[in-house]
């Protein structure tokens, strides 16, 4: 029998793999038992600590109620947002309503197996374990139950201690609650940066829409935030969002969540990520302040925290319409202005990184305000202007776009001005869509609108720009009404028997130091001259000072100062000297507004108010306001007098100096009366339709002129027309119907007493000031000489 071949050759390695089989089983076997070791350790530590701790651990059953701290929202009557209080801004967003792609988005880069896992994710541990080995940044394994175990009770310290008791909160967590219990509190509780608390506080934050419509791409950018709100802000840090954006993605597509055709579509959706505040916003943020100061009187600091919502009467049409006409009415004065200069200089490193961070700088000190936009100068010419924005991008400036600054660009120009490289500067978007410089006002504005019929505030604007100045000078600003306040001069005239086609003499008037007690009063007319013998009606619409201050030394100073307290003004401030008759004392323009209603609604006196109702986190009602009823106990003057002063101040906005309003508007129920202080410190607009009435006030804070030419009837008028062009779109022509007790003879109306020559029928024809005239026998004589105290009203007209 032939012999077996030869085997083949020995393996020389075997015996070495043999042995390095031998010794890595042994090292796993050891590992194991290590591992196991270690386990049981664990086990028996937690076991200890849980016999020690588990009484400790702070009570959790409230979170089966969850309520975070809500910030005070103010909303619009319709609910549009107005203003946001609180130092986390969040919106308490059920399980249910939260997209599934946000859930996904989450749970793919946080905690995939969350619904597998009973609180401590041990694959996770093990997973992660792995990847730590050899790596110089360990991978972390905390679920999201273990998350809310963290942000909700324990500190942010990283001690044993404190890891021991995040896992005890963690299983008497999932013991308590359910699973989307936890995730629901986890979305709403987790900060993101921005003081956004929660995600759909963090998708209004960052993109400017509601969670619910939020973007696979969307959806991973918000759940990259969690892990560090800062290092992955979108807004401070875009690239390193984009990244984290995009590895979550990835995630999503790993765990089935989204197709791989979604994935693809997803990172190459380009995001609108909203950089600076919502410009769709409703400006109001008077109002808003003006809430939060009410609602914190009566709940305390908790208003910040305990999830009001505030509805007002505010209309958030008619509110950005007031905002927009009292913003372009200021800047429409201040393109007469004479420029002032750039309101910075700075040195542009040649260097673009350099440059950029000294760009950075200076936006970030004068940022853009509204359509009043920020820019720096790159190279300036008498003809060209070059310029940069914020985002980067470059203007030019020519034409017609530099005359506002056209002394800047002299070769004379001082330094101060001159427009230069480096110099910041204000631009504006013309209708042509082309750039006009200009430069932030210093003249403020105010206007104010409210239903006459129940007193609710429709609009509310208290500046050009609350964060320019937060005084609001709709209800502080105490200022002289000028020509505004004749009217309730006039209504009281109508109660001493003076009526519409009563004659009073235009004619100059004298009052020597004997009669002023001071020094020497000659007033004078707005336009320096003296038409003679005229109606009060024309007077009226003529707006004539010596008319109104020769009814008001008929009547009696004391008499008027008593009556303008029917209408809601204070009798202290407005002296009884004949200067009242000249709006020499001081209102606020809600005061005026008020006023003026009372002609607007009959007769009766409202009182302004904003806030219709005020309910909880879960819209339970806490507070209801209700208007007070109009009848005989907010009866502030008879219907006839408020008739005939409408008819009064029809006649000025169609025929006097007010006639652009019915013009332009072309309706016949408008009614008002412009309002021009000595030496133009003050323009007034106040005037209204029978459904709204409306003031606008237009001066420096400091009073100054505003110059020779500028009127209530050229500054403030416009104003009040864009906002009735608007607000009365669509609201049928309301004219008011005679009451009892007034005729109308020859195409006029009286009262009925005086219908056939029994009231005044002509004032002040034969002297320049005194006693001349017909008053009825009940006027009372004007206030003795005051002193010093007259002399000081007196004043405000010499000066």
């Amino acid at each position: 029998m032939a012999s077996p071949p030869s085997s083949a050759p020995a393996d020389k390695t075997a015996a070495p793999r043999s042995g390095l089989s031998r010794w890595l089983l042994r090292a796993l076997v050891w590992l194991v038992g290590l591992a196991v070791a270690g386990a049981l350790s664990v086990v028996m530590v937690v076991a200890v600590a849980m016999s020690m701790a588990y009484p400790n651990l702070p009570d959790i059953s409230e979170l089966s109620d969850y309520q975070p701290k809500l910030p005070l929202r103010v909303y619009s009557a319709e609910g549009a947002l107005l203003g946001e209080f609180g130092e986390e801004r969040r919106n308490l967003t059920p399980i249910k309503d939260i997209p599934q792609v946000m859930k996904d988005a989450v749970l793919a880069v946080e905690d995939a197996r969350f619904y597998q896992h009973g609180g401590v994710d041990y694959i996770g541990v093990f997973r992660a374990g792995l990847a730590n080995l050899g790596r110089a940044k360990s991978q972390g394994a905390s679920t999201i139950t273990m998350q809310v175990a963290r942000n909700v009770y324990l500190s942010s310290e990283k001690t044993f201690t404190r890891k021991i008791y995040e896992i005890l909160l963690t299983f008497k967590l999932e013991h308590l609650l359910s699973k989307d219990q936890i995730l629901e509190i986890y979305m709403n509780q987790i900060f993101l940066g921005n003081r956004a608390y929660g995600f759909s506080a963090a998708a209004d934050t960052y993109f400017g829409k509601p969670l619910k419509d939020v973007t696979v791409a969307e959806a991973a950018m918000l759940a990259g935030l969690p892990k560090a709100p800062s290092a992955y802000n979108p807004i401070s840090n875009p690239k390193r969002a984009r990244i984290r954006q995009l590895y979550i993605i990835d995630r999503m597509e790993d765990n089935g969540f989204i197709t791989e055709a979604q994935a693809e579509q997803a990172r190459k959706e380009p995001l609108k990520v909203k950089f600076g505040p919502d410009s769709s916003r409703v400006h109001a943020e008077y109002v808003a302040e003006t809430v939060r100061q009410l609602v914190v009187a009566q709940y305390g600091t908790a208003a910040y925290t305990r999830g009001l919502n505030v509805y007002t009467t505010i209309a958030a049409v008619d509110q950005d319409v007031a905002y927009k006409a009292l913003r372009k009415g200021i800047m429409d004065f201040e393109r007469r202005q004479v420029y002032r200069g750039p309101e910075k200089f700075i040195t542009l490193p040649n260097t673009p990184k350099e440059q950029d961070e000294a760009l950075d700088d200076v936006f970030g000190d004068h940022p853009d305000n509204g359509d009043v936009m920020a820019a720096v100068v790159l190279e300036a010419t008498p003809k060209k202007i070059h310029a940069i924005r914020p985002n980067g991008d470059t203007l030019e400036i020519t034409g017609d776009g530099l005359k506002p600054a056209q002394s800047g660009l002299s070769d004379k120009a001082p330094p101060n001005i001159k427009l230069r490289r480096g110099a910041l500067i204000r631009v504006v978007k013309t209708p042509k869509d082309t750039w006009e410089i200009t430069q932030l006002p210093e003249v403020e504005g105010a206007f104010v609108a409210l239903d006459p019929r129940t007193g609710a505030i429709k609009a509310l604007v208290g500046g050009f720009d609350f964060d320019k100045n937060k005084f609001n000078h709709v209800t502080q600003a105490w200022r002289q009404p000028g020509s505004s306040f004749k009217p309730f001069i006039y209504s009281a005239a109508l109660e001493k028997g003076f009526g519409p086609a009563t004659v009073v003499n235009d004619a100059p008037l004298f009052f020597d130091a004997g009669t002023t007690g001071g020094q020497p009063w000659e007033p004078k007319n707005y336009d320096g001259t003296f038409d003679g013998p005229m109606s009060l009606r024309r007077g009226l619409a003529k707006s004539k000072n010596m008319i109104s201050i020769r009814v008001l030394q008929s009547i009696g100073a004391r008499y008027a100062q008593e009556w303008v307290t029917h209408f809601g003004f204070e009798a202290e401030k407005h002296p009884a000297y004949l200067t009242m008759a000249l709006g020499a004392g001081s209102v606020t323009p809600m005061q005026m507004a008020t006023g003026y209603a009372v002609f607007a609604n009959g007769g009766y006196r409202v009182n302004p108010w904003v806030i219709e109702r005020i309910t909880d986190q879960k819209g339970k009602l806490l507070v209801e306001s209700k208007p007070t009823p109009l009848d005989e106990s907010t009866r502030a003057i008879s219907p006839r007098n408020a008739f005939l002063m409408q008819s009064l101040l029809q006649e000025v906005a169609r025929s006097g100096t007010a006639a652009k309003a019915q013009a332009t508007l072309k309706r016949p129920d408008i009614y008002g009366k412009t309002g021009t202080t000595n030496d133009s410190m003050d323009a007034w607009f106040a005037g209204f339709q029978p459904t709204l009435a409306a003031v606008t006030w237009i001066g420096y804070d400091t009073p100054r002129k505003l110059g020779d030419r500028e009127t209530g009837g050229g500054l403030s008028l416009p104003v009040w027309i864009t906002f009735m062009e608007r607000a009365l779109k669509g609201v049928p022509v309301m004219e008011a119907t005679a009451p009892e007790g007034v005729v109308n003879v020859g195409g006029e109306w009286y009262y009925s007493e005086y219908s056939h020559n029994n009231g005044v029928g002509h004032l002040g024809m034969d002297d320049r000031g005194g006693s001349a005239g017909t008053a009825p026998p009940t006027a009372a004589p004007s206030p003795a000489p005051g002193g010093d105290e007259r002399s000081k009203i007196l004043d405000l007209f010499r000066n």
